[in-house]
């Protein structure tokens, strides 16, 4: 066989569910000749032990090593990142009613907290003085109990919320990402590079020999 060049294109962060992690489960294989690929994907790349770690951290060079020496004739080229964490999830652990409780749970913390903050912040600013002096300017008489600045602001409150998270139930406003889709995004990024990096420090990275 002459030398047949072979694209190769690894994630950063790959969740597998079985403990025999192959060469297509971490990145993308792509060269002219199908068996070729075929073979190369079915390569063995990590077993997790039932008492290892849950993460692993490859290095592409070790990749490319496993390919070299499964296929000697070939000529490797790397696009996409150089390290891969790969993550061992039992997809079993997480079924059940506890799932639907943690879920729960997170509702409960997430509307009550949000209820508590904004009344904390309207309580410092001082927001019904605000609003009893605009109406007191405006009507020249004091208001008497729920007057239409606190229903405007209210219903504009929620407005706001909306708009400003792009969904409404299930539904997006628009087909851009969140700002909460953003932010975890960028945590989970922030976290695998310091995962990599720590594996790297301790030197727990599987590279080439």
């Amino acid at each position: 066989m002459s030398n047949v060049t072979v694209y190769l294109k690894c994630e950063r962060n790959v969740e597998v569910q079985s403990p025999d992690v192959f060469l297509s489960d971490v990145g993308a294989v792509r060269c002219q000749e199908a068996a070729l690929a075929d073979r190369l994907k079915a390569i063995k790349v990590h077993h997790f032990a039932q008492n290892d770690a849950r993460r692993c951290v490859i290095s592409v060079l070790k990749l490319v090593e496993l390919m070299e020496k499964e296929c000697q004739d070939i000529s490797v080229q790397v696009l996409g990142e150089t390290d891969v964490l790969l993550e061992w999830v039992n997809v079993h652990r997480h079924k059940g009613w506890q799932q639907w409780l943690r879920g729960a749970l997170v509702c409960l913390v997430s509307f009550f907290g949000t209820a508590f903050t904004i009344m904390a912040y309207h309580n410092d600013v001082g927001i019904n003085n605000v609003f009893t002096l605009i109406y007191s300017m405006v009507m020249n008489k004091e208001p008497q109990g729920l007057n239409i600045l606190e229903v405007s602001y209210s219903v504009g409150l929620a407005a706001g919320i909306i708009v400003f998270f792009n969904h409404v139930g299930g539904r997006r406003l628009t087909k851009d990402p969140t700002p909460i889709e953003v932010s975890i995004r960028n945590y989970e990024e922030e976290v695998d590079k310091a995962l990599i990096a720590q594996a790297g420090r301790e030197g727990k990275e599987k590279e080439a020999n």
